[in-house]
């Protein structure tokens, strides 16, 4: 067992915990669909990053949840399969195996503060827009998703994106650059100009 940190490398370790759940919490949200399950999976990433990697230099923790965070979504897709298959075999539990999309604001996940200087009007159309964009990032296939999000949300680099995802530096440029074209089509098609 991993021997616990000193009481300033713990804070350090939950100062840096506290930087990364929102975002991880939104990006696993939107691979899972779930938010009960996507606050699950973040919290079972930051105990391994906590229990097995807590000794290794802070600088390192960025990686280390990416990855982990990754495998932890890939085994939640694993078992979700498993348990799909199970209940397909059984009739009478067919209903179960389908879960209710998560209802996320990203309004809320941002925390986007209200300066009382915008108009109401205002308000509401930057609140539309960027559900709007929430909803094409939404509809992406699940690897341009995650590559444009460790990419633009989590600001990784092309290098840290693949070790990240467990795939080349090409695929995550191939992946990036699908996303890409895909949202520069999809939100000029919904009247959204960035």
């Amino acid at each position: 067992m991993t021997p616990l940190p000193s009481p300033s490398r713990e804070e350090e370790l939950n100062a840096f915990l506290k930087s990364v759940e929102l975002r991880a919490f939104k990006r696993t949200v939107y691979a899972v669909r779930q938010d009960d399950a996507a606050l699950d999976i973040v919290q079972d990433a930051m105990i391994r990053l906590s229990q097995s990697y807590a000794d290794r230099p802070a600088g390192e923790w960025p990686m280390l949840f990416q990855r982990i965070l990754s495998n932890a979504t890939l085994d939640w897709f694993r078992r979700q399969k498993v348990r799909n298959a199970l209940f397909t075999n059984i009739g009478d539990l067919e209903a179960a195996a389908g879960g209710e999309d998560g209802d996320f604001d990203l309004l809320e996940a941002l925390d986007v503060e209200d300066t009382g200087n915008e108009a109401a009007e205002t308000q509401v159309s930057r609140r539309q827009v960027l559900a709007e964009i929430e909803d094409e990032i939404g509809k992406l296939p699940a690897r341009q998703r995650e590559a444009f999000l460790l990419r633009y949300w989590e600001e990784l680099d092309v290098a840290e994106t693949a070790a990240a995802m467990g795939c080349s530096e090409g695929s995550v440029k191939t992946h990036c650059s699908r996303a890409v074209a895909a949202l520069s089509k999809a939100l000029p098609a919904r009247g959204i100009t960035l």
